[in-house]
């Protein structure tokens, strides 16, 4: 390569890296935690489920006590159950019918536990799980903003992996086996960022390219639906396979007469090994209601067997979509990009690869941020843009490594606090991490705060089971005679992570006691 392509390389991988580096860690140190998902939120609540994702439950009773709170007559609703969790989700649209009540003219959202059949909104079934899936793509920050932004930093991780890899070509095999920890700082952390950046470019470079088309769709939608569907969204998406087709409302009232638990059997006896994942119903007590079971078959019979069964008023299949059948294209490549970026098609073998390969993505943010400090750590740079430099990376550094012990300290505190709710993560967590950030920040002192948080992060993180096993009596090992393997697994995998950082925190603290005397 020209040395000029390779400076213009070099450079715009230089900077596309620092201008995204704290987001992208924020993203990917959350995002790692989010492939346990279901597991924190069963273990937060000390729940006993099934790990996949098949809706089962009373569908009769839950519609009944969904309909005493909000009022179904003419709603567009769907049941799902998309977690490995107690709880169906009920999403409801506003209703067609213009005799129903104001309080049914407004979406609602609510979690339906299959134990109890309780109803609990979106802010009081809010749990840690959920807040660190949602933290992984900024949805704590007013939507579409946090949206945009988490996107948008996909597509820069994208073009900074790109870069990266021509500015590499020529030495991407050598440079892989090369590390140097004795040689200079500079060298150090070329060695790292490339050797580490080598081992999780196939898992990075899915992640930033999955990541960018799941949130910034709507750039390339919205020319779309200006252009050929004229501004009709509705449209666009029923036609891309996000919505099912809408049937007229009649705008004429029915006493619902359906079993729609006879209907759910009947949907799941249509195709061998076939089981549902999602209920719909459309204009609920209209004349026009119809009656739709989504489901799948298992994925070692076919990786994306979708299928579905529809309804008509008096319980007749009118439609069906064989799952053994040749799937679309459109239904496949959306089904197969979900699923190959929340890693869970594989068990928890892969949700373990990926999460180490999510923290080693973070500690090539990190090197890469470190190197870029002291590439510039040069005598002929002024002094004011050195203070510059150090300042942005004790602020980096500050703002993302405290977040390893905020995250433990998060779940002791939803131990200690059984109700907790969306209000409580929040204030929990944000004024913990900013109160930890100013702390490392104000000691400004870089190997400080990589020891500190990684020993206080550890001593967190083996307090952990200790707090579950006091506020519940399910010790991990008692968990894993009863079955309850969310609750031992988060055990386990925190004193498993607290041991390791915990390893690092000395290894660190050594070499720096030894590197401290012999400078004397």
């Amino acid at each position: 390569m020209e040395n000029r392509k390779y400076n213009i390389f070099f450079h715009l991988h230089t900077v596309s890296g620092i201008v995204i580096s704290v987001v992208l860690f924020v993203m990917f140190f959350a995002g790692s935690f989010s492939f346990f998902r279901d597991d924190i939120n069963n273990w937060q609540h000390n729940k006993k489920t099934e790990m996949d994702e098949v809706l089962y439950g009373d569908f009769n009773r839950a519609i009944k006590v969904i309909d005493s709170a909000f009022v179904m007559q003419g709603r567009t609703f769907e049941l799902s159950r998309p977690y490995a969790e107690k709880m169906m989700i009920a999403h409801m649209d506003p209703t067609k019918d213009s005799l129903a009540p104001k309080k049914a003219r407004i979406h609602e959202y609510v979690y339906v536990d299959t134990d109890t059949y309780g109803i609990k909104d979106y802010y009081e079934g809010y749990s840690l799980g959920e807040f660190l899936y949602r933290l992984h793509f900024l949805a704590q920050i007013p939507y579409p903003v946090g949206y945009y932004i988490a996107g948008f930093v996909s597509l820069f991780f994208l073009f900074a992996i790109i870069t990266g890899v021509l500015v590499h070509w020529k030495k991407i095999v050598s440079n892989f086996y090369t590390f140097r920890p004795k040689e200079k700082l500079k060298t150090m952390w070329t060695d790292a960022h490339t050797g580490l950046g080598m081992i999780g470019l196939p898992f990075q470079f899915v992640y930033a390219l999955t990541g960018a088309f799941f949130l910034i769709n709507i750039f390339l939608v919205a020319p779309s639906v200006m252009t050929l569907y004229d501004n009709d969204s509705e449209k666009l998406y029923q036609e891309l396979g996000f919505m099912n087709m809408q049937t007229e409302f009649a705008d004429k009232r029915v006493t619902p007469a359906l079993d729609i638990n006879a209907l759910a059997k009947t949907a799941t006896a249509q195709f061998r090994d076939f089981h549902m994942t999602a209920l719909e119903i459309q204009h609920y007590g209209d004349a026009n209601m119809q009656v739709t079971v989504r489901g799948a078959i298992p994925r070692t019979e076919k990786f994306t067997g979708l299928g579905k069964v529809v309804f008509d008023a008096n319980g007749k299949i009118i439609a069906t979509q064989d799952p053994y059948g040749p799937t679309s294209y459109l239904d496949g490549t959306r089904d197969f990009l979900y699923r190959i970026h929340y890693g869970d098609y594989a068990g928890y073998s892969m949700k373990i690869v990926s999460f180490i390969l999510g923290i080693i993505t973070c500690f090539v943010i990190i090197s890469g941020v470190m190197l870029w400090l002291v590439a510039r750590d040069k005598k002929k740079t002024d002094s004011k843009k050195k203070r510059f430099n150090l300042t942005v990376v004790r602020i980096y550094l500050a703002v993302s490594l405290s977040m390893y012990p905020i995250t433990a300290a998060t779940f002791i505190a939803v131990k200690c606090n059984p109700s907790t709710d969306i209000y409580f993560l929040h204030w929990f967590y944000f004024i913990g991490w900013l109160l930890l950030s100013i702390f490392f920040y104000l000691r400004k002192d870089l190997a400080f705060t990589n020891k500190y948080a990684l020993l206080s992060g550890s001593i967190l993180g083996l307090i952990i089971p200790i707090a579950n096993g006091i506020a519940t009596g399910n010790w991990f090992w008692i968990a894993h005679s009863k079955g309850m393997f969310s609750v031992f697994f988060v055990d386990v995998f925190w004193i498993g992570l607290s041991l390791v950082t915990l390893y690092a925190y000395l290894k660190v603290n050594r070499a720096s006691k030894k590197a401290a005397v012999e400078t004397v």
